[in-house]
């Protein structure tokens, strides 16, 4: 299933799209769905990283269990 967007760019943005567009014989849509999956990827685990920072029960890893032999 998919679902419709529509977002207005910057002109700069917009041409940028455009021309990697053209360069790789993809459409914009590829290339902006591409671009979303990964910042939405690297987002969430910036908000785990931030969540576990804050929590005061979750237990830390030292570097020598990390790499301890055997894990």
């Amino acid at each position: 299933m998919s679902g419709a967007v529509s977002v207005r760019l910057p002109e700069d943005v917009a041409k940028r799209l455009d021309e990697l567009a053209r360069s790789l014989d993809r459409p914009r849509t590829y290339i902006v769905t591409k671009a979303l999956r990964e910042y939405l990827e690297e987002y969430e685990d910036y908000l785990i990283a931030l969540h576990r920072l804050n929590d005061k029960d979750d237990r830390l890893v030292s570097e020598r269990e990390l790499v301890k032999p055997g894990r």
